[in-house]
């Protein structure tokens, strides 16, 4: 299926999906977020997606909301942004429980919605040349896309409002040193070394995965018990699935597993 801001599609278990409508910086309109919902819902009901792999076309990743079209909403703008804050909030809540790690491949610019859904993504790979800003305040709005859910949990309080009240431009190698992307590539690399993890991780234990994803999203709402007793539940119950057993055997076996995802 085509779609006009977005490119899906899916090799060898992974799924890739490209903002792509350059011309306008891959910012976030409407019709792009309602097409980011369709492509998560079509990618969390695939069975034979087993990591997927989030980038931008061109030389920016997104460079965040798309002010034009809210500005051309007029008195009609606060229903126009409640329904495409919905689509991508769902959208993102699609990814998040998916059993796939979602992997950002950061090629260029990364500010506004952009930044909050490289935050959501599982893992982060960056160019060198690639900027991150959250922008939001600049232009007397305040965040979305589940940065105010990731963000302090990934990288502390302190950080989070700094770049949320300050606007603060951060580099590559500055990201990698906040803990905002696991890594940093040069120019023209970061979508093919996420693709090529993308593909390892394809091959790995998908529930498991899953099971991770689950464990860390909820785990700030938890006590030190409840968050143990979800753990002893979900590792028990990995152990009684096709991967898990495979995953047993292939170290007593000292071979290596081949994990089916299910």
């Amino acid at each position: 299926m085509s779609y006009e801001t977005l490119i899906y599609e899916v090799v060898d278990n992974v799924a890739t999906i490209t903002f792509n409508h350059p011309d306008a910086a891959n910012a976030m309109s409407p019709a792009c977020a309602k097409e980011f919902l369709e492509v998560a819902n079509t990618a969390d009901d695939d069975p034979d997606v087993r990591a997927m792999v989030l980038t931008g076309a061109g030389k920016m990743f997104c460079a965040g909301g798309d002010l034009g079209a809210f500005a051309d909403a007029g008195s009609g703008r606060r229903k126009l942004m409640m329904e495409m804050t919905g689509d991508l909030h769902v959208g993102l809540s699609r990814l998040a429980r998916s059993k796939a790690p979602v992997i950002a491949a950061v090629n260029g610019t990364a500010a506004g919605a952009g930044f909050s859904l490289m935050m959501a993504c599982d893992l982060a790979i960056a160019a060198q040349s690639a900027v991150f800003t959250m922008a939001y305040t600049r232009v007397g709005l305040s965040p979305d896309g589940s940065s105010t859910f990731y963000m302090p949990r990934k990288l502390g309080d302190r950080r989070t409002r700094e770049l949320m009240l300050t606007n603060r431009v951060l580099t590559a190698t500055e990201a990698l040193e906040w803990g905002v992307v696991n890594q940093v590539v040069p120019d023209g690399e970061a979508l093919s070394e996420a693709t090529r993890l993308a593909r390892n991780l394809a091959q790995g234990p998908t529930l498991a995965f899953s099971a991770v994803k689950d464990l860390l999203n909820g785990a700030f709402e938890q006590t030190l018990e409840s968050q143990m007793e979800l753990e002893a539940r979900a590792v028990a119950g990995l152990s009684m699935t096709g991967d898990g057993q495979e995953g047993i055997s292939a170290f007593v076996e000292k071979r290596k597993p081949d994990f089916q995802g299910k």
